[in-house]
């Protein structure tokens, strides 16, 4: 039980720039691109922000990276920035039909002339980012589909669950048959549920999550309302009859960026 009271800090990162054009031809196309797209992959990106620089770096995002990824046929989902950002971090999901199109978008992207002129622009007092980290993702078949829309004030949690040796399909079946509903009992939202990609570290042994509250405060009550659950309690214990499923987990707490669609 011990592991469902821990909460370490999660992080993954990354790059983007470039002027947005106007032209009422454009916007149609950016337009017929992001409702026509077909998600097949999931990156989370996390971009570690030179000390100083993150409100810059929010800005190039703000101004220019993420028209720049749409006009290329890449989906901006969400954008966060942790409420304890001690790490200067932006971490930020993208959707894509596929890994082959991820990488033609994202050659596509660095090779504009917009990017290539803004991100030298952003560089002129040092570079914005120190380092960049990007998992690929699959939603599980329990998720909810991912719905980008702005639901108003809330925060956002990312769980990491990492299961001990051939326990994830048990915590799989936990979560769809119990803990889902039971984090919606108790004041939680379901947003999305993720496994890695077949070639990613980990993809054995972790679940990664989001769920969303009212605010950190009301995140507190709704983890102890949760762990006090009777139905919570009694499904649990079923569950690890024959041992633990979860070796240790970490969260974060986020909030959306302005630009961010998802809110």
């Amino acid at each position: 039980m011990n592991n469902l009271l821990s909460f370490i800090a999660i992080t993954l990162i990354v790059i983007g720039c470039g002027q947005r054009k106007t032209t009422e031809e454009t916007k149609t196309t950016e337009e017929v691109q992001t409702s026509q797209l077909e998600i097949g992959v999931y990156e989370l990106r996390t971009y570690y922000a030179t000390d100083g620089k993150l409100d810059n770096l929010l800005a190039r995002f703000r101004n220019h990276t993420v028209s720049l990824f749409k006009k290329h046929g890449m989906a901006n989902i969400a954008y966060w920035v942790p409420v304890d950002n001690k790490e200067n971090v932006l971490i930020y999901l993208m959707g894509y039909p596929s890994r082959e199109s991820r990488d033609q978008s994202f050659d596509d992207f660095r090779k504009d002339p917009d990017w290539i002129e803004a991100r030298k622009a952003s560089r002129v007092n040092g570079p914005l980012v120190d380092s960049v980290q990007n998992i690929f993702l699959k939603p599980t078949d329990y998720s909810p589909e991912v719905t980008i829309e702005d639901i108003g004030l809330r925060v956002f949690e990312m769980r990491t669950y990492y299961c001990n040796e051939g326990k994830l399909p048990n915590l799989h079946v936990r979560f769809m048959d119990h803990t889902m509903g039971i984090f919606e009992n108790n004041d939680m939202t379901n947003v999305a549920y993720f496994s890695f990609d077949s070639d990613q570290p980990g993809v054995e042994n972790t679940l990664l999550y989001f769920i969303t509250h009212a605010d950190t405060a009301q995140a507190r009550q709704n983890w102890g309302s949760f762990l006090d659950d009777a139905e919570w309690k009694e499904a649990y214990a079923a569950s690890i009859a024959d041992g633990n499923l979860v070796s240790s987990l970490t969260s974060v707490f986020m909030e959306p960026t302005d630009f961010s669609p998802m809110k």
